[in-house]
């Protein structure tokens, strides 16, 4: 057996998650798509508040991709509806615990209120030293990377300059560890256009389980199987 590989036993700093399942798991139960969206959203409340007892420090949740917009119009008004009343009355407990809300993606075909208000609440917990929290939200791995070569072009950067961690600072997410732990619930395995500079060396968890079935204990043994895996990042 090889001794040289060490195995982490604490939760990684950053756990990505892809919260897949919501509208199978309202269906299962004859409700509509849009309230298994509420019932994700009310566990990633959950979630987050048992991350953060954890100690983990960044947390990314997929929340909507850019290919999300091919879904029914009603379906989008629906969730956006309930994202702003989140927003809301999240607000005091964003407060409260001292997280950070980050955002990743694109933010100007949000309806204005809700652009606001993510706004809004971006300025105002940016100070917050806790948990940082990223919403990636109409974010796609391939367009953030053609953003970040968008944005060298324009600052007319020499091809011999550039490095991965130069490329790594004009993506969303500079600043923020790259996820030693990407979830993914639902049953599906993929990443979906998810983190895909970031993911290079993360370690992949698959569950069966809908999202918002998708609590603690779940959570826990994800973190679990994390702590088995040994990460030699290429080497021996």
């Amino acid at each position: 057996m090889d001794t040289t590989a060490t195995i982490n036993n604490t939760p990684p700093d950053h756990i990505a998650i892809i919260m897949d399942g919501n509208g199978r798991w309202a269906e299962r139960r004859g409700l509509s798509r849009l309230e298994g969206h509420k019932a994700g959203l009310e566990n990633a409340r959950r979630v987050i508040r048992h991350l953060s007892s954890l100690g983990v420090k960044y947390v990314t949740l997929y929340s909507f991709s850019t290919e999300n917009w091919k879904r029914p119009d009603a379906e989008i008004k629906g969730l956006f509806g309930l994202i702003n009343d989140v927003i809301s009355s999240y607000i005091p407990e964003l407060a409260g615990n001292n997280i950070r809300l980050r955002h990743l993606g694109h933010l100007d075909k949000l309806p204005a209120m809700l652009k606001h208000k993510l706004e809004s609440l971006l300025s105002e917990t940016s100070q917050n030293s806790g948990l940082t929290l990223s919403l990636a939200f109409d974010y796609g791995g391939r367009d953030e990377i053609i953003q970040a070569v968008k944005k060298l072009v324009k600052d007319r950067i020499e091809p011999d300059k550039i490095s991965e961690e130069l490329f790594a600072g004009y993506l969303f997410t500079t600043g923020i560890p790259e996820a030693g732990l990407i979830i993914r619930t639902g049953g599906e395995i993929r990443l979906s256009n998810f983190l895909l500079w970031q993911s290079a060396y993360s370690e992949l968890y698959f569950s069966e389980v809908m999202w918002p079935d998708f609590g603690e204990k779940e959570i826990d043994r994800a973190i679990s199987a994390f702590n088995q895996r040994q990460r030699r990042f290429g080497g021996l």
